[in-house]
This record gives C-alpha cells, structure tokens and sequence, in this order.
C-alpha cells in the first residue's frame, strides 16, 4: 500500500471524462476543513483535462482505474516523481454523486485519509 505523507492535504482525483467518478469524489470534499481536492480526466474531451501543473499542486493522486495511473506515468513521469499515486479500483459504472459510488468512495478512501 503506497504510503502518504502525515502532512497531505491536496488531493487529486482522475478519472477518464471528470464527469462522474472522479468530480463526485471532489465535491466529497467541498468545505472539507482538513482536504482540499480536485479533479481531472486523462481522455482530450475531459471537463478538465489533467496537466502536470494538476499534478505539482497535489499532494496525493488518486486514480479510478489502473488505466489511468498508466497513462499518468506515461504522459507525466517527472511531475510524478515521489507523489504517491493511488488506485481506488472503481469501475465507470456510476453516474455523477450516485449514492453508492459516493459510499464506494468513501470506504475506499478511509483507508488513506482521516476523516
């Protein structure tokens, strides 16, 4: 299990579009008083597509699938380098704030974080 640092506050969820999956897990982070969070896609029609300069700002990255871990050190090897980059294994089933990718979300989440 990747190791994150005591200090991480700046989380960065990825997901293909940023539609669903990893725009639902932002917002489980709106007015949070420890986390900041955002989020990206790696697909060109992204809402927002991830940069490197998505990836500096973070202090951790999470990812929805494999795929997407494998595409970010591809693309973004050096703005990588030391982050911890985390696979929460949550398929492209679900539609934006569905209530049970948000519990999905937050149990796979609990394992990394403080509430």
């Amino acid at each position: 299990m990747p190791t994150i640092p005591a200090n991480a506050s700046q989380l960065l969820f990825i997901c293909s579009q940023n539609r669903w999956r990893s725009l639902t897990a932002e917002r489980l982070f709106d007015n949070h008083p420890t986390y900041e969070a955002r989020s990206a896609g790696t697909e060109p029609g992204a809402r927002v597509r991830v940069t490197a300069g998505n990836l500096g700002w973070a202090d951790v990255v999470f990812v929805m699938e494999r795929k997407h871990a494998d595409i970010l050190r591809q693309k973004f090897p050096e703005a990588l380098t030391g982050k911890p980059v985390i696979n929460l294994r949550i398929p492209d089933k679900f539609q934006f704030l569905d209530a049970v990718l948000q519990d999905l979300l937050r149990e796979r989440l609990a394992e990394y974080l403080t509430p």
